[in-house]
């Protein structure tokens, strides 16, 4: 079965379903009603055109039952009129058969006991179906004498069956022109039922885009307490990012002194090579302290994510890597999904596709490729895969597990990916995302990472 997603199109299926059995069981009632009606009714004219016969039938002058040349029924003297009558005596002799049924032979059923009627359904030869009576009377003669006889009529029921068929067309148009007025009608009930749910949706994804603050609180009683408690998350979201942001800011405030010093130290004491690199080093920890600052400040001023197109942002990032390994050289293919986005803030992205296309270009001989991919496609996808492969020596079998250990650290200036392995993992884990390391088709080392998973 097809999964359906929509509220509104699985309440529709299960009332079409629903409309469709009691209506079918309504038809079927209806119809076996309306067959019963009217087999009762071709019975009581079978009886009718039977008493008829009996009243017409005369003794002559032997002292047998006759019937008359010409009956009121016109029809059992045309041929084929589709009624057709017989008289027969105690040894189912026929003593009389009515012109209609000349050429024919009418099977008329059961032959019923002294006393008693039958009624029957029969066949002709050439399969018209017919409805037979047959009555045995015991006839008194002038001599006073009993003789038996049975007189048995019947009428094809060819234009019954087609009153019957003509009957079920009717139930089925008018059923069916119930079924879909009553479909219709739901549809535009339900519309109107379910729009709390599109407008809660709506301010739902306007709060994660940052349009607003928090939910209303002009919802029915069912859905009152749902906004309620999604304005309680966002609050909570909010505090918690604001509580982050504090205590980075004091940690901020707490290193600053500390790196101030160092670095005046290393200005006195310039010692070269070895200054320049612990400068390098400190500056690049005031880059961290700064961007992890930058990260819940940002995200304390509004709850929720945005569409951030990649195409541009990489294109910088690129630029900037073959400028710092202008004399490397190394080429950088970047296959990219047309209009992707990522779902978050740009320096989280810079972070995943900056750290892993730096380490690549450090641990390649000549090539790197960069592919991002959506994960799923459809409205409302934003989780995308983004894999970086180069042509080096790879990350070793046994090294890969510990790169991925939340903590681990490998040096800088080890071959193989480093610390900024361990920055994307944390990044990718915050966006409920994961890491995986395998061998490129390159070559060497192969980094997938998957965020914002659907």
């Amino acid at each position: 079965m097809i999964p359906v997603s929509s509220l509104s199109a699985r309440l529709l299926i299960s009332v079409s379903v629903l409309l469709v059995f009691f209506f079918g069981v309504t038809i079927v009632v209806l119809n076996s009603a309306f067959r019963e009606a009217g087999e009762e009714a071709q019975q009581d004219i079978l009886d009718g055109q039977l008493m008829a016969l009996i009243a017409a039938a005369e003794p002559n002058v032997d002292g047998e039952l006759e019937m008359p040349p010409d009956l009121s029924e016109p029809r059992f003297g045309n041929l084929g009129s589709g009624l057709y009558g017989a008289l027969t005596d105690d040894s189912n002799f026929p003593v009389w058969t009515s012109r209609s049924a000349l050429g024919s032979y009418v099977p008329y059923g059961e032959q019923p006991g002294p006393g008693q009627r039958t009624f029957s359904r029969i066949e002709l030869e050439d399969g018209t179906p017919l409805m037979a009576l047959s009555l045995h009377v015991q006839w008194e003669l002038a001599s006073g004498d009993l003789k038996p006889y049975t007189f048995s009529v019947a009428q094809s029921l060819d234009s019954f069956n087609a009153q019957l068929a003509g009957f079920r067309r009717q139930l089925f148009t008018w059923f069916g022109a119930v079924a879909l007025i009553m479909l219709f009608s739901i549809s535009m009930v339900m519309r109107g039922l379910l729009k709390p749910l599109r407008q809660i949706e709506s301010e739902i994804s306007d709060v994660e885009g940052g349009n607003r603050q928090s939910l209303s609180d002009d919802f029915p009683d069912e859905l009152s307490s749902v906004a309620r408690n999604m304005n309680l998350l966002i609050g909570s979201e909010r505090g918690r990012a604001e509580r982050y942001r504090n205590t980075l800011d004091n940690l901020a405030h707490s290193l600053k002194t500390p790196l101030a010093a160092i670095r005046a130290v290393l200005t006195e004491q310039r010692s070269g090579e070895v200054a320049e690199k612990i400068e390098a080093q400190i500056e690049r920890m005031n880059d961290i302290v700064r961007y992890q600052l930058k990260i819940p400040a940002a995200r304390s001023k509004k709850f929720g994510v945005i569409a951030l197109p990649v195409e541009k942002e990489l294109k910088k990032l690129v630029d900037g890597l073959h400028k710092v390994y202008k004399d490397k050289g190394p080429s950088i293919d970047v296959d990219l999904a047309d209009g992707i986005v990522f779902r978050g803030e740009s320096g989280d992205f810079l972070e995943l596709a900056g750290n892993l296309l730096d380490n690549a270009c450090k641990c390649c001989e000549t090539a790197v490729k960069l592919t991002i991919a959506p994960l799923s496609v459809g409205k409302g996808s934003g989780g995308m895969r983004i894999i970086v492969e180069d042509d080096g020596p790879g990350i070793p079998e046994e090294a890969r597990a510990p790169l991925l250990e939340r903590g681990m650290r490998l040096d800088e200036s080890a071959p193989g990916q480093g610390i900024g392995l361990a920055v994307v993992t944390d990044v990718a884990a915050s966006y409920g995302g994961t890491v995986t390391i395998s061998d490129s088709t390159l070559g060497g080392a192969k980094i997938s990472v998957t965020v914002n998973p659907d």
